[in-house]
């Protein structure tokens, strides 16, 4: 039984050949497209769990890609590229993807990325709010919809997962290590780049005025704290 169906993106086809077989001899189920059109067809047309996009793709570019696809699907994404600076790496995180390899990569490394994008924690115990009222903004976690008085939006998968965390510890600050190892994985620690962009991400969702939030805040030298008003 595959453990998941992923579509690989890559314009270099010895790319695309290493990494199908190596996905498969994991169980998962694979395919592949060259350009920025071929996976928007898909994702459009099939259901994938995990999209493994290059960012430097001919034609439509891989950034662009991106956008395209959060505009209509909230499939995770990993995305790729020889370009490893900080920079582009926020690029890549703020156009949707939910996280970033640098290329080269191992197949390893590659692999671990995946199963941690993948990987599905169960809703905590603790967890029983189903909605949350963020003065005139309405939290549905059931539907994973933030509704507003004037429109709803969704929540993408890592935005859902870290706003469901903040959520379950409402009003204490939770350490940045924390929250990348509840909602990324074990494997990850040190990339505060990555909640610097998911914050502001949700930021525009939850916050009336994003550059001056009330509920979604920063601690710092330490982490974030959603602060929930009593009802």
């Amino acid at each position: 039984m595959a453990e998941g169906r992923i579509l690989v993106v890559d314009d270099d086809p010895q790319t695309r050949r290493v990494m199908r077989t190596s996905l498969v001899e994991q169980e998962y189920e694979v395919a592949d497209a060259r350009s920025g059109q071929d996976v928007l067809d898909r994702v459009r047309a099939e259901r994938y769990d995990l999209v493994v996009l290059d960012l430097d793709l001919p034609w439509i570019a891989g950034l662009d890609t991106c956008r395209k696809i959060r505009m209509f699907s909230e499939v995770p994404i990993i995305v790729t590229t020889a370009r490893a600076g900080e920079k582009d790496k926020v690029a890549g995180l703020d156009a949707g993807a939910d996280d970033y390899v640098a290329k080269p990569f191992s197949m390893p490394e590659m692999l671990a990325r995946i199963r941690a994008t993948l990987r599905r924690k169960p809703q905590h115990a603790e967890q029983r709010t189903k909605r949350i009222r963020l003065g005139k903004i309405e939290i549905d976690f059931l539907s994973r919809r933030v509704i507003t008085p004037t429109r709803q939006v969704r929540l993408t998968s890592k935005e859902f997962d870290l706003l469901s965390y903040l959520a379950t510890h409402p009003n204490r600050p939770i350490t940045h290590r924390e929250l990348l190892h509840a909602v990324w994985g074990p494997e990850f620690g040190e990339q505060h780049e990555y909640l610097r962009v998911f914050i502001n991400r949700l930021r525009k969702k939850i916050e009336s005025s994003p550059k001056e939030p009330k509920y979604l805040l920063k601690e710092p030298w330490v982490g974030y704290r959603l602060e929930i008003p009593p009802e």
